[in-house]
């Protein structure tokens, strides 16, 4: 597969992810109930649904983990980042600078599978996202306007966390 890269998640990935997510929590819980915070300001919207279902945990903690992950593996300077649910995928584009080196992380938690694909084909190879909690790395080179898709498999569940570092 070229190079795409998975990795199954270790005890200390997973202590740092539940430190990230402690540190969103508390971040999160400085908001007033109308959105602001203490300051007046506005706070984004959580488009992940807060509500947990009988099989799993919440989207939100989904999420809070998936990201966590990503942050605990960081591989060059921070572009772009993001997280989506399988069911809707990920489809960003970004500008992406002619001819550098950038590496594509993404981890999908949940169940089944999704496919990546780039527009222009040339920035990377499509790949098969597997939502078990693997680390998929791969990199990408620039070719200016760059679409990133990822598009859940038929019945797959969960959330998508990718992230774009510069190398």
């Amino acid at each position: 597969m070229g190079n795409l890269v998975m990795t199954s998640l270790n005890p200390r990935v997973c202590l740092v992810m539940c430190a990230v997510a402690t540190s969103a929590l508390l971040l999160t819980s400085c908001t007033s109930d109308d959105g602001k915070d203490k300051a007046g300001h506005s706070s984004p919207s959580s488009a992940p649904s807060t509500s947990a279902t009988a099989s799993g945990p919440s989207e939100t903690k989904v999420t809070e983990q998936a990201q966590a992950a990503l942050a605990a593996v960081q591989s060059g300077k921070f572009f772009a980042s993001g997280a989506e649910r399988v069911t809707d995928g990920v489809h960003t584009e970004t500008i992406l600078s002619e001819g550098k080196n950038y590496k594509l992380n993404l981890v999908c938690i949940g169940s089944g599978s999704a496919q990546l694909s780039f527009t222009p084909a040339s920035t990377g190879s499509k790949a098969t996202i597997p939502c078990d909690q693997a680390l998929v790395q791969q990199r990408i080179t620039g070719h200016g306007s760059v679409r990133i898709n990822v598009d859940g498999a038929k019945g797959a569940t969960g959330v998508i966390a990718w992230q774009v570092d510069a190398v």
